[in-house]
């Protein structure tokens, strides 16, 4: 399952980092981040919990970026 949001990030070098962070977490099979579309893709195996799995992420990108936002 891939879904994609849009999110608002301050730096090319924090999406990196956020990308980092997110590909790191237990569930997620693959993020991407993109500065310069503003946007985040996740992947995740089908029948997962995304609601739970986005709450970790938001929770692993503010640890990141503090002020950054993520349309969910």
């Amino acid at each position: 399952m891939k879904k994609k949001f849009q999110i608002e990030v301050d730096c090319a070098n924090c999406a990196l980092k956020m990308e980092e962070a997110v590909n790191k977490l237990e569930g997620v099979t693959a993020a991407s981040v993109s500065f310069i579309q503003q946007r985040m893709t996740i992947e995740a195996p089908d029948g997962s919990d995304f609601d739970a799995l986005m709450k970790e992420v938001v929770r692993a990108c503010k640890k990141v970026e503090p002020d950054c936002v993520i349309n969910l």
